[in-house]
């Protein structure tokens, strides 16, 4: 019988406040930090010593191949790490706000994280043109987008989206209401009793959706489900981050004739004459506008 000294490493498999449960070898450990460190994300690898028979302090995080995080004025919330694709779900219904789309494509951009984009739904006809052309938009950029609908064709659904998930440490995000659970729960078939265990472990009671968890998938990959969000801040992405997370400018960086070019309303701005010719969106462009303003705001 090993010793409750026993130093273990594990995975963060769910995140809820400052409590965590990490997978080592398949044995569950509620954890927490030491002191009052929240710096900790599903997804990280951890070196735990065990202080009791399910129980353990998380003594070191490993270093991370990527960290996607949001953030407002006031300060960060870590959303996974490690991971190596991002997919946003989107619908036919609900509509879906381009504004939330193009901030997780940025997020992802920044992080080094492939983004895909699922549109979900397809099956509500009269709603699928005019969803499909705006999804649309971010296909033209350069990013994936997989039509699909979770319930009404779900063999389909996993048809499409298990190659993609292969081999990969995958994050689904979205707002409320685009089917993103249904698809986890075809995904994941035991998704529900895993979010009942990783609850009472966690000691979160009926908040099941208000905590990030991650579920094992067959031959080692995973798939992260955070919960709906309706924003994303990226207050913390530098000017020089954010000019290279939109894909759409790079091309045009470099070729600007001040060198140290916002692209807001600078004099022979490559980008701006961009947009102008319509090879840049504008609601692209006044995002990006938006974003370094905002970056200009941050308190800590």
């Amino acid at each position: 019988m090993s010793s409750v000294t026993d130093t273990l490493t594990g995975t963060i498999i769910a995140a809820h406040g400052r409590h965590y449960l990490a997978d080592a070898n398949g044995e569950k450990l509620q954890c927490v930090t030491r002191g009052k460190k929240t710096n900790v994300a599903v997804g990280d690898i951890v070196h735990l010593q065990k202080t009791s028979e399910n129980q353990a302090v998380i003594e070191r995080i490993a270093d991370r191949t990527t960290l996607l995080y949001r953030s407002d004025q006031y300060k960060s919330k870590l959303l996974a790490a490690n991971i190596t694709r991002l997919f946003i779900v989107v619908a036919t219904e609900p509509g879906f706000a381009d504004d939330l789309v193009s901030r997780s494509l940025v997020a992802a951009e920044a992080a080094g994280i492939e983004a895909h984009i699922i549109l979900n739904k397809v099956d509500v006809e009269a709603l699928l043109p005019r969803a499909r052309e705006r999804a649309g938009l971010y296909g033209s950029l350069g990013y994936p987008v997989h039509e699909l609908s979770a319930t009404a064709k779900p063999e389909h659904a996993v048809e499409t989206l298990t190659p993609l998930l292969d081999g990969q440490s995958s994050i689904f995000i979205g707002q409320s209401g685009m089917g993103k659970s249904s698809l986890i729960n075809l995904l994941v078939p035991d998704a529900d009793i895993a979010v009942r265990e990783i609850s009472e472990a966690l000691d979160t009671g009926k908040h099941t959706t208000t905590f990030t968890r991650l579920y094992w998938l067959l031959g080692g990959a995973s798939i992260i489900d955070s919960p709906g969000f309706q924003e994303f801040g990226l207050y913390h992405l530098s000017e020089g981050m954010l000019e290279r997370a939109f894909v759409e400018f790079k091309p045009y960086l470099g070729g600007c004739k001040y060198y140290n070019c916002r692209h807001l309303q600078e004099p022979q701005c490559a980008v701006l004459e961009a947009v102008a010719a319509g090879k840049i969106a504008r609601y692209r462009h006044e995002l990006y506008g938006q974003l370094l303003h905002e970056s200009a705001q941050t308190l800590y």
